[in-house]
């Protein structure tokens, strides 16, 4: 830009020097400025929407990279939860099966870990839900995998007193009965020789001769005694631990008082036709938490497997109960 302008003056038929005012030169100066500003922008807006600058690049392959590596993760993650669903199922079908323990309820494996808002601090990113459903997952596995830890923890104490839990199953028949003729009446619904219709009958009746000794099945303490002239009569019941009763009705005699701890075979009563009865027999029953099951199931310990094959085809004939 030349440093003086010069106009034609048609008058003077010559050339003035055309003088610039301050106000002029700062609208100039603030023109160019603004249009600089102008440019720069729209430069810098297409550069930014358009073309991405090396320090981009490099963030972008880093969270592609970071993206790819969360997919690994879930995938792997989901192996290490089919891996303890396995882990699981053999604990609650094999382990606690072998050691007569409960399976542990599906509600207490699947609990929830954390809050509503446990989460909300990795929400309002463009990949929070990824991020989340990683987490999610980790604290889930996390959680089944401390319940499966205090599960190993009881079932390694359980296989400790294996031999004593063992001891304690009542696992013989509580009279001799060698031919197996004895069983008169097995568990399952049967007539009630009284009443004449079909009712359930909780336990299994041995016919014997009034005085015919009884044996405790399993190893336990006496928690009840009573003597009566209705229902089942005279009857003992021993706890055994683990869940397990076993119930002996109909006695004449007892042979242990109430708190006796007593051992498997032990003498603990006398057969009897006490209570609501047709002729002297025992009537027993076995109970696992609170719940009557089929006794001839807990007889293994004196009879041959073609005995119990035996036994299961009598159970299934029709028969009248004795009391």
């Amino acid at each position: 830009m030349p440093k003086s302008q010069y106009k034609y003056n048609p008058k003077t038929l010559s050339y003035d020097k055309v003088k610039v005012s301050a106000k002029t030169w700062l609208i100039k100066i603030f023109s160019f400025i603004a249009t600089t500003l102008v440019f720069a922008g729209v430069v810098i807006f297409v550069a930014y929407s358009f073309f991405e600058s090396p320090k981009e690049r490099m963030q972008k392959r880093e969270v592609e990279q970071l993206k790819f590596k969360y997919s690994i993760l879930n995938d792997q993650i989901d192996n290490m939860s089919v891996v303890l669903q396995d882990i699981q199922n053999r604990d609650d079908n094999i382990y606690r099966v072998i050691f007569e323990a409960e399976p542990i309820p599906s509600s207490i494996r699947k609990a929830g870990y954390g809050g509503a808002n446990r989460y909300a601090k990795l929400d309002g990113y463009r990949n929070s839900e990824l991020i989340i459903e990683t987490s999610r997952k980790l604290d889930k596995i996390a959680s089944q995998l401390y319940v499966q830890s205090t599960s190993f923890d009881e079932v390694f104490n359980m296989a400790i007193n294996k031999a004593e839990m063992l001891a304690c199953l009542p696992a013989i028949q509580p009279v001799r009965n060698v031919d197996l003729k004895r069983i008169s009446s097995y568990y399952g619904y049967r007539t009630d020789p009284f009443y004449k219709v079909k009712k359930f009958h909780s336990g299994v009746d041995f016919s014997a001769p009034t005085g015919t000794e009884v044996y405790a099945t399993g190893n336990g303490v006496v928690k009840f005694i009573r003597k009566s002239r209705r229902g089942y009569g005279n009857v003992v019941i021993i706890d055994h631990g683990y869940g397990y009763h076993t119930l002996y009705a109909h006695l004449y005699e007892f042979k242990v008082k109430r708190g006796e701890k007593v051992k498997r075979g032990q003498l603990i009563a006398l057969v009897g036709n006490t209570g609501k009865s047709t002729a002297p027999h025992l009537h027993y029953e076995v109970q696992k938490n609170r719940k009557a099951i089929d006794p001839i199931h807990y007889f293994f310990n004196d009879i041959t497997p073609e005995e119990y094959e035996k036994m299961l085809e009598l159970s299934a004939i029709p028969s009248q109960s004795m009391d």
